[in-house]
C-alpha cells in the first residue's frame, strides 16, 4: 500500500514563492510507484488541498487530516518544505509532535534555535577548526542607538542582517559608516523573528553551500557548491535571478580541505542535533583558509537549480532516489526515538 505525504508549502512569511517551487519540484520528483502526494497549502487564514479539478479540501486541525468524499485521510509523513513561519522555525513543528505525527525536518527545538543565527552561533562557538565573524547583536531597545554600539565594537565593512529569517531579505553590505543607520533599519523592519538584528564583520574569502543529512545512523555530507557573483553579496537577487550567479558543483577544493569541511559541518549537525536534511553555509578565508561558518538552513531550497538538487545529482544519485532515502530515513528516526 502507498504511503500517504502530506507536502506542506506556502507559509506566513516572504518566502512563501521559493515554498511553491520547491514543493512542485519535490512533488514531480517523488516516487509514484510508492506515495500518494497531497500538496497542502499552508496559509495565514487557511490550511487546505486542492486536487487536480480545483475542489478545496479543508484540513482538519485537529488531527491534521482530510476528508474527501466522505473518506478521512490521514497522513503517514509530513514533508515540509515551508522557508520561513511556520516551517522553519518549530511552530509546525511543534504541532507535529504534540499530534505525534512524523516529519521530515528537524525538531521544534533545533528548528526554533536555528531561526535564530545569533543564538545558533553562540551553541556553535568551541568547535575545533570552525571560526566565527566578529558580530553584535542588536535587540528592539538598541536600534536608536545602533551606530554606536557597531562602531564602538566591529570594523567596517559590515553585513547587516534581521537575526531571523532567509534568502537574504534585508540583508546589507556597509562600507562606510553613513550607511549603518539606513542598514539596521532595513534590517529591523524586514519581517524576521523576534526583532533582532545581527551585524557581523565581512569575512573575505570563497563562500560554500553544503547538505548534510542522515541516513539511518550515518550523518552524509554531499558534495559542496561555491558560490561566485559579481555582486557584493549573495543577496535575493543573486540568489533568485538567473545569470547573476555561478555555481560550482562539485566545488573545486583540495582533499584537505574537503576532509575539514566534512568534519566540521558533521560536528555542527550533530551539536544542533538536527534531523533530516540541511543546508551549511561557510566561507574559506582567502588569507587564511579558515573555514568560517555563516548559518545553516534547516529547510533548503529543493528547486531544480537549488544548491541540493545539484549536489544530490552530482552524488549519481536521482532526486527520486535520495528523497526516498530521506523520507524512509524520517520514518526510521520517527518509529525509534525515545
Amino acid at each position: 500500500m502507498k504511503l500517504k505525504i502530506a507536502l506542506l508549502c506556502g507559509g506566513y512569511s516572504g518566502e512563501d514563492e521559493v515554498s511553491y517551487k520547491s514543493a512542485a519540484f519535490v512533488e514531480e520528483s517523488l516516487d509514484s510507484e510508492r506515495y500518494d502526494v497531497y500538496k497542502i497549502k499552508i496559509l495565514p487564514r487557511e490550511w487546505f488541498y486542492e486536487n487536480a479539478e480545483g475542489f478545496i479540501y479543508t484540513i482538519d486541525k485537529n488531527d491534521f487530516s482530510l476528508t474527501i468524499s466522505g473518506n478521512k485521510i490521514q497522513f503517514d509523513l509530513i514533508f515540509v518544505m515551508i522557508h520561513g513561519s511556520p516551517g522553519e522555525n518549530g511552530l509546525l513543528q511543534g504541532y507535529f509532535e504534540m499530534l505525534g505525527l512524523p516529519y521530515t525536518s528537524c525538531d521544534s527545538l533545533t528548528s526554533s534555535l536555528t531561526m535564530n543565527k545569533a543564538y545558533t552561533k553562540a551553541v556553535l562557538r568551541g568547535i575545533s577548526d570552525m571560526y566565527l565573524a566578529n558580530s553584535v547583536q542588536l535587540f528592539e531597545q538598541d536600534q536608536e542607538g545602533a551606530v554606536e554600539i557597531i562602531e564602538n565594537k566591529l570594523r567596517l565593512p559590515i553585513f547587516v542582517k534581521p537575526n531571523g529569517g532567509g534568502s537574504s531579505i534585508g540583508m546589507s553590505k556597509v562600507d562606510k559608516a553613513e550607511g549603518i543607520k539606513a542598514a539596521v533599519d532595513l534590517a529591523f523592519n524586514t519581517e524576521n523573528t523576534g526583532r533582532q538584528v545581527l551585524v557581523e564583520e565581512f569575512v573575505s574569502g570563497r563562500e560554500f553551500s553544503v547538505g548534510v543529512y542522515r541516513f539511518k545512523d550515518s550523518v552524509q555530507v554531499l558534495p559542496a557548491t561555491e558560490v561566485i557573483t559579481d555582486r557584493d553579496f549573495f543577496d535575493y537577487k543573486a540568489k533568485y535571478i538567473a545569470g547573476l550567479t555561478q555555481e560550482i558543483t562539485p566545488a573545486e577544493i583540495n582533499e584537505e580541505q574537503v576532509e575539514r569541511m566534512e568534519r566540521i559541518v558533521k560536528e555542527i549537525y550533530l551539536k544542533l542535533n538536527c534531523k533530516g536534511l540541511v543546508r551549511i553555509d561557510f566561507f574559506f578565508e582567502h588569507k587564511t583558509d579558515n573555514f568560517y561558518f555563516i548559518e545553516i538552513n534547516t529547510i533548503p531550497g529543493q528547486t531544480k537549480t537549488s544548491f541540493i538538487p545539484q549536489q544530490i545529482r552530482a552524488t549519481g544519485k536521482t532526486e527520486r532516489a535520495f528523497y526516498t532515502e530521506w523520507i524512509e530515513s524520517s520514518l526510521l528516526s520517527f518509529a525509534t526515538k525515545d
